[in-house]
């Protein structure tokens, strides 16, 4: 089955191509709107990378221009040719609860819940239109972030708000990164040859979440309503006390926009350092910057809590997963924190945490009560599978 899995976002489309899930191509359009866009796909069976330079206007033009370099290159002739499109949504709402193919009704419920996700959903809505433009034959699917957390309980996912608030306007946590947690999480039940395993997923990228998982299923997660809750990120605040908001927006003369910049753009380990990518920092450190020094302390310590909570919360703890650029990448976060969780159980094997590799693998000590895994993780692939799987069903 040929599936093209496309990320739109507000000036860029990320794109991979899978046939029978394998990957064939991969590729992004880069600031749409600007002077200087750019279009470049590769071939991955091949190595050969093809790439276009020009004003790219709009994401119908650029995903024309994908269309171009796909025939260009001799994978797929024309973008009618695909079995289906799958699409990464980022907040379903209460509603859209699982993964489903597009249709007017899923399109306009998609229009109604991008307030819950300003930042993404619009994008994404973007990238659907386009490919039904593009490809008006082309079968196409939602796959949410928010779906693997379906299974979390009420008391889990309410907040003590007056009740009116959740039934009349739908406020609860939904929590994000559920195709990553999904798939590294049955990608470690088979490394450790179970059929569900009970375990703690910690996808730590700029954005970054920790979900407690229960025989496969998604118990609790650190981000809430929207992806700003939970952990600190690489400019997002993370978990703070609500009543700081107004006093900084009487401090400061700051509007409800401006706030919500504040908190997603402007904090984080990037509002207590200047940096927000974890190789700066360590670098900062190396050269006595304090304020770097900082930054990874309390990205590290809010990490140890949410994970210490979750290990608390499941009955048993198989696994703890690290995985995203940071988890998959960063020696130096890994250490940090089973250091602080040795205490649980988890024993982390020092030589095998800095080997370098792309390889899903384990880095404990072999008398370790938990197992502490790296899994790369996948979200395109697992996109063209649940794509795959609801095309079939229809």
């Amino acid at each position: 089955m040929k599936i093209l899995v496309l990320n739109s976002g507000s000036s860029s489309i990320k794109f991979k191509f899978f046939d029978d899930k394998i990957v064939k191509a991969s590729g992004l359009v880069e600031k749409i709107g600007e002077q200087n866009s750019k279009v470049s796909l590769k071939n991955v069976l091949n190595n050969e990378n093809f790439e276009r330079e020009l004003a790219i206007k709009d994401h119908e033009q650029g995903l024309k221009l994908v269309s171009e370099l796909f025939k260009e290159s001799g994978i797929l002739a024309d973008l009618n040719a695909l079995d289906g499109c799958g699409h990464r949504i980022v907040h379903g709402g209460a509603k859209l609860k699982e993964h489903c193919l597009v249709s007017d009704a899923v399109l306009e419920e998609l229009e109604r819940v991008s307030v819950f996700a300003p930042l993404h959903n619009p994008a994404h809505l973007m990238g659907i239109k386009t490919m039904l433009k593009a490809a008006p034959s082309v079968s196409n699917a939602v796959i949410f972030d928010t779906a693997f957390h379906g299974t979390m309980p009420d008391f889990a996912y309410m907040y003590a708000l007056p009740y009116e608030f959740y039934e009349k306007h739908s406020i609860r946590k939904y929590g994000f990164h559920g195709t990553s947690h999904s798939y590294v999480s049955s990608r470690a039940a088979l490394l450790l040859g179970k059929k569900d395993i009970s375990c703690i997923s910690a996808h730590l990228g700029n954005g970054a979440s920790v979900c407690a998982i229960k025989q496969g299923q998604s118990v609790d997660t650190s981000m809430g309503f929207t992806p700003l809750e939970g952990l600190i990120m690489g400019t997002r605040c993370g978990d703070l006390d609500p009543a700081i908001l107004p006093y900084i927006e009487r401090l400061k003369n700051l509007n409800s926009d401006e706030i919500d910049s504040l908190l997603n753009k402007k904090s984080g380990v990037y509002g207590i350092c200047g940096f927000n990518d974890f190789r700066d920092i360590a670098k900062q450190i190396e050269q006595g910057n304090d304020k770097a020094r900082l930054a990874l302390d309390m990205f590290c310590y809010r990490l140890v809590k949410y994970i210490g909570a979750y290990f608390a919360v499941l009955p048993k703890t198989d696994a703890l997963i690290f995985t995203g650029g940071i988890g998959e990448n960063d020696t130096l976060v890994r250490r940090k924190v089973c250091e602080n969780l040795a205490h649980l159980g988890m024993e982390l094997d020092f030589e095998l945490n800095e080997q370098r590799s792309s390889k899903e693998r384990m880095i404990n000590h072999t008398h370790s009560k938990v197992k502490i895994l790296i899994i790369p993780t996948d979200e395109e692939l697992q996109i063209a599978r649940i794509t795959g799987e609801l095309i079939s069903k229809n």
